[in-house]
């Protein structure tokens, strides 16, 4: 049975049971805690979390999963995947165990011809909580199971709860007995190799005040509705049915694994080591596809670091299988045919996807080319100074700015001969992640724990939000938190967040700033510094007491105002945005989509997954198409309506956002022009943006660019400062504006030719004094030694003079020469010695470490020619009377 039909019937069987059926989340939810949906039920946390209302009593589906932590055991065994589907159904309030265990139960031993999966109801077998009498009395009489496929688990394995306060209750998980050929008998608690958990059903019962692990947490009593949230992996039922031995063998996986072994001439099965590397490629390659399908570009934070770890880790693979050439080209086609199925999107916009793949891949292997220069110059530099580790920063920065797999590394240093600080390397990767994940909290203005507003919210209900309708209100005070805790009140000077029952401030959100503005009350005022929404439901202003004292433990009336300047220009960036963005697909075609933005008053800048960089004459339209669509002063509207109706309208709903299936805002710009899904503040018509000024077209990353641009006043002000600094030139340089570009690339290829004279003047010079020092070598053990200091020159011309300087030494006797030059503060050393020199048992690289550590630097090289450098300049004459000293040693004179 196909994997796109098990999904089908999964989701048909639920249906036909009156649930309604959920299409799956973007795999990239408004989430900090979360880089990626990793569960079914994560979309539905608002429900079960009673920070929204269900629109449905019963619903049903088949969501996208990333997991990002077993990303090294891919391959390795048979239970991990980086991207997989949860097929799940819920219950709010509907429902509860004996629903549960009846769904499950009809649907997994129900009869192929009927619409079930037809599993033997003799091989399933469950696991229940030892407390969990019911769900035992349940499952017997339900399905009739004996006591002995009944096993009971303590509370790690079966109960469920989100990690902290909030809802929790027993679970039950139903296994499949694979065979005595998979283990040994005794059901799930002797073996889960031969008993497969494909289905978890947990029913949330009780609501938790305090969780300290899986096993220890505190009920705070019984929830007020009991709920459903159940999992079944879909890759599991898959290769269950198909009778293949693990999830990268089913007919949605094994394709590419099939054209991997067709272009590497390997056979998968032949080697355990090979087939891991099979595995890898085909789960990073069917893992990338469906992230890019969601928006995520490669970059080296967060989201964008893991798609690129995926990308780079299954080309890696491919070449470690004997694959040099582009691989992605031939292996993310056949992904694509295979999920296409179950998700025909990926079909249509492949055009996009595959050229973000395909640009990384291109990337990486340039970066893969010039990685054996990059690292033999960090091994050179470790056995230089006597060592045989590479240190973790070294490798970090390999990973880190070249985008070196540190699998690699540690290959190439065994190589080498040299080991690797893999204990430093993992603690600078561990220092890096907790930066961003710090970044991204900061960038929410909230803190990871967002309890003390759930609280706020259940205490007040949810804010009364009025951005739409007015610029100011009249208000009371909920809340006052300083430093995250509750307050009672806020000093002149002080900063604090305020919870008010109804505001007119826009909270950042899709791209736009949060409005500034002001709060007044009886004796004093308050300036909005930020305005964000830390749950749904709830505006917390960010505050600075102005003027008074605000006390919050009354119910004294504020005033809340927007600043009109600064909506008005937040209003003409945010409408900008949409006409870029509309203005870029009519110039770039229809892939070219918005992956991010940001707008505040006066400024937008947009980023759209492009592999190259736009011509200026592409530049030039994209802001001519803009203009004119402002000019053209087209109508701005925006109505509600249903995600479906919406797409269906031609709405672009952008990559990362969370959307409401059963109500969005679309906003409009001239008709179908510029249809998208949005929730900020816009203009009424397209003129009254002002105008729009492109002042940068630039790379944020693999597969990513960024235009930004200027509107309103901000973008009129930026055309009179270019108008000025023409009519300044234009005087200095006696010409008209017309003539201005030729006249100044006239003066600059001037000036290039005459600092190109000047160049070879300095070298002639700098080679005449060669002759010089040449013949007045000091003559050491009847070796031939000049030491010269030069002051000023730089690393290329200390190695200019010392490679001439010993060219004149007389040919066939021994001879050494060491140039020592400072120049802005930096110390260059250079050693050059001669075949006959050589002979003697002289070494440039012996001499540049030994004057090394004077200077306060080291390096290093070969016998011949060896260089260095440092920081220390005040010492450079004892190092130069170094050199005679370490050539009479080395001579015996």
């Amino acid at each position: 049975m196909d994997t796109a039909e098990i999904r089908r019937r999964f989701v048909a069987h639920f249906e036909a049971n009156a649930h309604t059926v959920v299409p799956s989340a973007s795999l990239l939810l408004d989430d900090p805690n979360l880089l990626f949906v990793n569960a079914g039920m994560v979309p539905f946390k608002p429900y079960f979390l009673g920070q929204e209302t269900a629109p449905y009593d019963r619903a049903v589906s088949v969501q996208k999963c990333v997991r990002t932590l077993d990303i090294e055991e891919v391959g390795k065994t048979t239970r991990h995947g980086t991207f997989f589907q949860m097929c799940g159904n819920f219950s709010f309030g509907d429902y509860f165990k004996e629903g549960a265990i009846r769904f499950a139960w009809s649907l997994i031993t129900g009869s192929v011809e009927e619409g079930g999966l037809g599993f033997d109801p003799e091989l399933i077998w469950v696991t229940v909580l030892p407390s969990d009498d019911e769900a035992r009395g349940l499952w017997k009489s339900i399905a009739g199971l004996p006591d002995e496929r009944i096993q009971e688990r303590g509370l790690k394995d079966n109960y469920w709860s989100m990690g902290v306060p909030g809802p929790g209750g027993p679970c039950s998980e139903i296994y499949v007995d694979r065979g005595p050929e998979h283990g040994p008998d005794g059901g799930p608690n002797a073996d889960e190799d031969r008993f497969l958990e494909i289905w978890n059903l947990v029913f949330m019962q009780e609501s938790l005040s305090a969780v300290r692990a899986k096993d220890d947490f505190d009920v705070e009593g019984p929830l007020p509705a009991k709920n459903i949230d159940t999992g079944m992996g879909l890759e599991r039922v898959a290769y269950l049915l198909q009778g293949k031995q693990n999830m990268y063998e089913i007919d949605e996986v094994f394709p590419v694994i099939e054209r991997a072994s067709e272009l590497t001439g390997k056979a998968y099965g032949a080697n355990a080591e090979d087939d891991v590397r099979f595995r890898v490629v085909a789960d990073h390659v069917r893992s990338a596809l469906m992230l890019i399908g969601d928006g995520v570009t490669p970059g080296n934070e967060a989201r964008g670091y893991v798609l690129r770890r995926l990308l780079r880790r299954a080309v890696r693979s491919m070449r470690l299988l004997g694959y040099e050439d582009r691989s992605l080209p031939e292996l993310l086609p056949v992904s694509m045919s295979r999920m296409k199925a179950s998700y025909p999107e990926l079909e249509s916009d492949f055009e996009r996807i595959s050229r973000v793949a395909y640009a990384e891949e291109d990337a990486f292997r340039k970066t893969l080319q010039a990685g054996t220069q990059i690292f033999d110059q960090a091994a050179q530099q470790v056995k230089a100074s006597g060592e045989s580790r590479l240190t973790g920063d070294k490798a970090f920065a390999l990973h880190d700015t070249y985008g070196f797999p540190i699998d690699l590394t540690l290959e190439m240093a065994s190589e080498a001969g040299l080991s690797v600080d893999e204990e430093g390397f993992r603690s600078l990767m561990t220092e890096q992640r907790e930066r961003a994940k710090a970044d991204a909290r900061a960038k929410k203005g909230q803190h990871a724990d967002t309890g003390v507003y759930r609280g706020i919210l259940d205490a007040h209900g949810p804010t009364e939000w009025l951005a739409y309708e007015t610029l100011e209100t009249e208000s009371r005070p909920l809340a006052l938190l300083s430093g995250g805790a509750p307050a009672r009140s806020l000093a002149a000077g002080e900063v604090g967040e305020l919870v008010l029952d109804r505001t007119p401030f826009y909270a950042e959100s899709g791209g736009q700033a949060a409005d500034a503005g002001t709060i007044e009350f009886d004796g004093g005022r308050l300036e909005v510094l930020d305005v964000q929404r830390p749950v749904r439901g709830l505006v917390v202003h960010q505050v600075r007491v102005v003027d008074g004292e605000l006390d919050a433990s009354g119910s004294a009336a504020l005033h809340a105002r927007v600043d009109p300047e600064w909506r008005l220009g937040a209003r003409q960036a945010h409408s900008g945005t949409h006409v870029v963005h509309a203005a870029l697909r009519e110039v770039l075609g229809p892939t070219a989509l918005q992956s991010g933005s940001y707008n505040r008053p006066g400024y937008l800048r947009l980023d759209f997954g492009w592999t190259t960089g736009l011509t200026p004459g592409q530049v030039h339209d994209i802001e001519q198409v803009s203009n004119h669509a402002l000019r053209a002063d087209l109508p701005v509207s925006w109505q509600y309506m249903t995600l479906p109706e919406a797409k269906d309208w031609g709405a672009i709903a952008l990559f990362g956002e969370t959307y409401d299936d059963t109500k969005v805002r679309v906003v409009e710009i001239g008709g179908p022009w510029s249809r998208e899904l949005c929730g900020g503040t816009h203009v009424d018509h397209s003129s009254q943006i002002g105008t729009l000024v492109v002042t940068g077209e630039s790379s944020v990353g693999s597969g990513n660019r960024r235009i930004e641009a200027l509107t309103g006043v901000e973008g009129f002000a930026y055309l009179a400062r270019e108008r000025d600094v023409v009519h300044q030139l234009t005087g200095l340089l006696k010409t008209q504006p017309d003539d201005l570009v030729g006249r100044v690339s006239e003066l600059v290829e001037r000036l290039r030719a005459v600092e190109k004279e000047a160049e070879k003047a300095r070298v002639a010079q700098l080679l005449a004094a060669g002759g010089q020092l040449a013949a007045g070598a000091q003559v050491v053990g009847g070796v031939h030694v000049v030491a010269h200091r030069a002051d000023g020159a730089s690393g290329g011309d200390v190695r200019t003079l010392a490679m001439d300087v010993r060219g004149r030494l007389p040919q066939g006797e021994p001879g050494v020469v060491v140039v020592i030059g400072a120049a802005d503060g930096k110390v260059s050393v250079v050693a050059a010695v001669t075949d006959a020199g050589r002979e003697r048992g002289l070494s440039a690289n012996a001499l540049v470490r030994a004057v090394g550590p004077l200077v306060g630097g080291k390096g290093g090289g070969k016998d011949d020619v060896a260089q260095g450098g440092g920081t220390d300049a005040s010492r450079i004459d004892e190092a130069i009377a170094l050199v005679t000293a370490e050539v009479a040693r080395t001579v015996g004179a």
